[in-house]
């Protein structure tokens, strides 16, 4: 056969039918030589050259042996539907050949490659199925039955390519025949009647398309026909009817386009809905509502995503209907790891006092809206309406949420459906997840709206309908439930949200016991990252609790770790902070802002730094003057943070009005270690953020008391050693203070060391005690000899470790004798082994060899 045959194409009709050319060997030659573009050429060219050697060059010797032409003419005139048979014949020729010697890899491969010849045929041939298809998968699926029984049988090893063949081959061919089942069934009934041929008459083309053609408006022709006058057409031009006896089948070709590229989501969706208006019973409608919501659920594809409103409200209401008719209907259950029915013929026997069981999960469900909302509120751009409005559907989800709690229960009654803990304890976490960051106002009219949209009918043993109105029990309800039910990372965040909840409604006592007692802190780095930001957040709002209760001490505890680091926005995952020279990766930004929290969530970062910074002034601002001018200072530091702040603020050489938070509490500061103690109340309480605070007025009388309290501490460390006697009675009126206020201030001071003076308490005054105060001289040779403590102590500990096989022989034989009998314990009050030491926080010089030589 000439080169012309064997390029032509033969998926086209016309041109194998059309046009026909032989050559031979010579012209071949001939033909090498000219460029290609001659063989290119048009049809109409060919036909004015027929006279010249145009078109005779290719005709030359038309007139051969008549045998050899009609073989050629026979193979071009195939159709293309019987070259696609003819292929379809060798594959499966090739399928039986590998049969005979039980190649089960080439089996596998020809199995797949013969599924894909099937649908160009099927539309060749007028959507029928080839007979020989049938006849190839039906004995194929025989043999693969015979092999497996054989094998349990008398169990035959096979080589690991053939086993892996077999095993897949037995895979497809149970997938791919449940779909052509009724033919297959058919043919082995009777094969021979199956396998007769019945000719087909052959219909003009103008038929065709009358058939094809679509209906108009009002036509009797389809019954089908939607109101719009259009019908729904598939492959092939035919119309697509949606009937109840076929709603399993459609559901089943849906499911297996799930996750294909080039599946259209939207027209399964449209489908599915169609197919919901169809359904005739509880089964149909479960099955197609499980599909639905599932497929809208595609729409969103990744994480970077989110889902659009109207879908997420259609996918809320379709959950709904799916939980009215699982309520409704106690023969059906949806619950996981049940078995699927196979047979999209025939509908499932349900009744007789049994449970069916369909596959699914009713708190996945609920758990993947839960799961849209929150990602939909991180892209919204909360400082619009749009925010406000996408919040509004939290009530939706809300009550959601307690339908699927309420059903989950009704499941886990039944011991027979054997449903694990860990479905209920995941759903009442999420419900829990809800309410612990609001206050009880809003949590009481959530609950009372929730309850209402509930039937009445409906009732729940964990959080019965009594509690609604109680938020503090509802709360303790939930968490009580997890924390006997549940282990773990479930576990530590129920009780860090019941810790959340108590801190922000003022119950700092029992939030810190509970926060103490679950020793988190402990082991909270073994938790995923998303519990470790629930914990920082309670630990903050532990930390303002403490503030708002007016216990300065523990609100700046509590705060150090988070504000102190300079990272308040990451660790609360309330935005990224980019820190300067930062090596992050792009997959790790994405993974940060997917653990953002919503901004209706969030803790405001500026009243957080504002409590910090005022907290830690208050302590800080006495402590510097105890310390005055003396080495210790640096060691003794409570907040990095504000103590850099400050140093910034006193280099500064002009300093203007005000404008920040910083700036009140910074200018507070100096004023307040002035002796000024007005000016710093007025300071602190011209911040506007206070007013962000429920009883903005009482926190301002607090701070107002403290900054008087903390005014008079400063007095007098800073002005001790120049008083040998001081009234109660004017240090009040200094301060505005009671003398009984005074004389518990001066008392506490007494009592811890800090002052070194005595209380006359029939007078009503302060007797200094003067000690021997410390010069420059004194406090550097002091700071030197600790240092060559410390300096002997490490190079003696080296000696150690590099001579211990000597070390014991040594001491054996009088050891260190000759140093003067080792050296003695180090004591702040009573020296360091007999030598010089220095006394307490007043700095009063104790005595010992170095003091004795100074004395003198």
């Amino acid at each position: 056969m000439s080169r012309f045959f064997a390029a032509s194409d033969s998926s086209s009709e016309e041109s194998s039918e059309e046009e026909l050319y032989s050559n031979d060997e010579e012209s071949e030659k001939e033909d090498s030589e000219k460029d290609s573009d001659e063989e290119d050429s048009d049809d109409d060219d060919s036909s004015s050259d027929s006279e010249g050697g145009g078109a005779n060059r290719f005709l030359k010797g038309a007139g051969s042996d008549s045998e050899s032409e009609d073989e050629e003419l026979d193979k071009v005139l195939k159709s293309a539907k019987d070259k696609r048979f003819d292929e379809l014949e060798a594959t499966i020729r090739q399928i039986e050949n590998a049969q005979k010697i039980n190649d089960w890899a080439v089996i596998s491969d020809q199995f797949d490659k013969l599924n894909r010849q099937v649908p160009t045929l099927m539309k060749a041939n007028d959507g029928k199925v080839p007979k020989l298809y049938i006849q190839a998968i039906a004995d194929l699926e025989t043999l693969v039955l015979e092999t497996h029984e054989k094998q349990k049988v008398t169990p035959k090893k096979m080589n690991a390519i053939n086993t892996r063949g077999f095993n897949a081959t037995r895979q497809k061919v149970k997938k791919h025949n449940r779909d052509f089942q009724r033919d297959i069934d058919l043919y082995r009934e009777n094969k021979d009647d199956f396998m007769r041929e019945v000719e087909a008459v052959e219909q003009a083309p103008k038929e065709k398309k009358k058939k094809s053609k679509i209906p108009q408006l009002g036509s009797d022709l389809v019954e089908d026909a939607t109101d719009d006058g259009f019908i729904t057409v598939g492959a092939g031009g035919k119309a697509v009817q949606y009937t109840p006896e076929g709603i399993l089948k459609h559901l089943r070709s849906i499911v297996e386009q799930r996750g294909r590229k080039n599946s259209d989501k939207l027209e399964h969706i449209r489908t599915l809905e169609k197919l919901f208006d169809v359904a005739a019973n509880d089964y149909q409608r479960i099955r197609v509502l499980l599909t639905l919501i599932s497929t809208r659920f595609d729409l969103t594809s990744g994480t970077a995503s989110h889902m659009h409103q109207e879908q997420w409200k259609l996918a809320d209401q379709e959950f709904g209907k799916l939980l009215e008719i699982l309520e409704n209907t106690k023969d059906i259950v949806v619950i996981e790891n049940a078995e699927e029915w196979e047979d999209d013929e025939k509908l499932p026997p349900i009744g007789g006092g049994e449970i069916f069981r369909i596959p699914g999960s009713v708190v996945s469900y609920v758990e993947r809206l839960d799961d849209e909302l929150t990602r939909s509120l991180q892209h919204i751009d909360p400082h619009t309406a749009e925010y406000v409005e996408r919040l509004t559907d939290e009530a939706l989800l809300y009550v959601q949420l307690v339908r699927a709690l309420i059903y989950v229960e009704s499941l886990k009654k039944n011991a027979s459906l054997e449903l694990p803990q860990d479905s209920l304890n995941r759903i009442v976490m999420r419900r829990l997840e809800h309410v612990y960051f609001k206050p009880s106002q809003v949590v009481t009219i959530m609950e009372a709206n929730s309850w209402k949209a509930v039937p009445e009918s409906l009732d729940s043993e964990v959080t019965p309908r009594a509690i609604s109105n109680d938020t503090t029990s509802l709360v303790q309800t939930l968490s009580t439930y997890l924390f006997q039910h549940s282990e773990g990372i479930i576990r530590a965040r129920a009780m860090l949200c019941q810790i959340y909840f108590l801190a922000l409604h003022d119950q700092y006592y029992k939030a810190r016991d509970m926060m103490l007692m679950s020793h988190l802190q402990e082991t909270i780095s073994n938790f995923d990252v998303n519990t470790q930001i629930l914990f920082n957040r309670a630990l903050v709002q532990v930390g303002l609790c403490a503030f708002r209760a007016g216990l300065v001490y523990e609100a700046q505890t509590s705060l150090q770790e988070i504000c102190g680091s300079n990272r308040q926005k990451e660790l609360l995952a309330q935005g990224l902070q980019m820190q300067r020279y930062s090596q992050i990766s792009p997959e790790q930004e994405r993974l940060e802002r997917q653990r953002q929290l919503p901004f209706h969530m969030h803790i405001n970062l500026e009243l957080l730094e504002c409590v910090y910074l005022t907290c830690s002034m208050l302590l800080e601002i006495p402590l510097l003057a105890q310390l005055g001018s003396s080495p210790d200072l640096r060691k003794r530091v409570i907040s990095k943070t504000y103590r850099r702040l400050l140093e910034y603020h006193e280099r500064q050489i002009f300093t203007g009005p005000p404008e920040n938070t910083r700036d009140h509490v910074m200018q507070a500061s100096k004023a307040l270690s002035a002796g000024e103690w007005k000016k710093a109340a007025e300071f602190i309480n011209s911040i506007k953020i206070w007013e962000l605070i429920a009883n903005a007025e009482k926190i301002k009388e607090m701070l107002s008391a403290q900054i008087q309290e903390e005014g008079l501490r400063t007095y007098l460390f800073t002005y001790a050693p120049y008083y040998d006697t001081l009234a109660v009675s004017t240090l009040a009126s200094m301060f505005e203070l009671s003398e009984r206020k005074v004389s518990a201030v001066v008392s506490k001071m007494i009592s811890h060391e800090e002052l070194a003076a005595a209380l006359d308490q029939v007078n009503l005054a302060i007797i200094f005690r003067k000690g021997v105060e410390l010069s420059r001289l004194q406090t550097l040779a002091l700071s030197l000899s600790d240092k060559a403590s410390g300096l002997i102590e490490s190079n003696e500990k080296t000696l150690e470790q590099r001579t211990q096989g000597t070390a014991n022989a040594f001491e054996r034989q009088g050891g260190r004798g000759g140093r003067g009998g080792g050296r003695g314990g180090r004591g702040r009050g009573g020296g360091r082994g007999g030598g010089a030491g220095r006394g307490g926080h007043n700095q009063q010089f104790t005595g010992g060899a170095l003091g004795r030589a100074i004395q003198a």
